[in-house]
């Protein structure tokens, strides 16, 4: 699979933005996103599991899609990636002593970038799933499940469960994209889903907004995020369903490294740390209680 478009018009900013071929929206950050960082202590032990390559820069470069609010997405000045994703892994580096730093990717690059070494590492609401850790090692930090949206009301009247001949945006890459939906067109034979793909999550949601799609499938954080922040020019449809934990992406070869992640993770939770950050996100919900390589 893979809820900060708090615009006061987040629809026609959206559907301007599209045209423009933006790869984000932008607009005021949510209620809490100004809450402080929580402040984490360095892991000297922790520190020792690094490859050599990010102890000795002291940082580790990160790949995200910076379009999926609230998990990442641009802030109001149009360069600053903030995010639920990105606080939580700001706090991971800090208690593995070194810093994050991030750099915007397409989503369905990033795990080749990690292959290719252009990132340490990559969070982006990644769904753990067997072909994605044929690729790299997965560190489990997160909870979500898919959902349905429509313009309110639902008025082109879309059944998730029979789709049929539906224009419906999805992210490219994501779950969604590349399992969900291809399953359901299975059943429509010559009156297929019109399966409408973006590059960008904010551009699936622009397209449902100005009515170019009747129906959006994503992960189930970012449909009531979207809801809220078009006031209400969205609307869930349908239960969540197939909930599966998001990963933490790092290289193939470097077991050690995803090792001190999970158990990074697990620190922080046991100090409040990773609670405090869901909850600035209104993200408590997703939380899980215990974090492993490849689960």
């Amino acid at each position: 699979m893979k809820t900060r478009l708090a615009l006061a018009g987040a629809a026609a900013a959206a559907i301007a933005l599209a045209g423009c071929g933006s790869t984000s929206l932008t607009g005021n950050a949510p209620d809490g996103a100004d809450t402080p960082a929580p402040q984490v202590q360095a892991d000297p032990a922790l520190n020792a599991k690094l490859p050599e390559k990010i102890k000795s820069s002291g940082k580790i470069v990160v790949g995200t899609d910076a379009s999926y609010a609230p998990n990442e997405f641009l802030d109001a000045d149009g360069k600053t990636i903030i995010g639920m994703d990105i606080d939580v892994f700001d706090a991971v580096a800090a208690k593995l002593g070194v810093q994050a730093e991030w750099q915007p990717a397409a989503f369905d690059s990033i795990i080749a970038g990690i292959e290719g070494g252009r990132y340490d590492a990559g969070i982006s609401s990644f769904n753990i799933t067997d072909e994605r850790k044929k690729q790299a090692n997965m560190v489990s930090y997160f909870e979500a499940g898919t959902q349905w949206a429509t313009a309110p009301g639902n008025p082109k009247k879309v059944d998730p469960d029979n789709a049929c001949g539906m224009k419906v945006a999805v992210q490219t890459g994501t779950i969604q994209q590349e399992e969900d939906l291809p399953e359901r067109n299975k059943k429509c034979g010559n009156n297929p889903i019109e399966v409408l793909t973006f590059t960008g999550q904010d551009e699936a949601t622009a397209a449902l907004v100005s009515g170019r799609a009747d129906a959006m499938v994503a992960d189930s954080p970012v449909i009531a995020y979207a809801g809220q922040q078009t006031n209400g020019q969205i609307e869930a449809l349908g239960e969540v369903y197939d909930s599966a934990p998001y990963g933490i992406i790092v290289p193939k070869d470097q077991p050690e490294y995803a090792e001190a992640i999970a158990e990074a993770l697990t620190q922080l939770k046991a100090d409040g740390s990773y609670d405090q950050i869901l909850q600035k996100w209104d993200l408590a919900d997703g939380g899980i209680d215990s974090f492993a390589v490849n689960p």
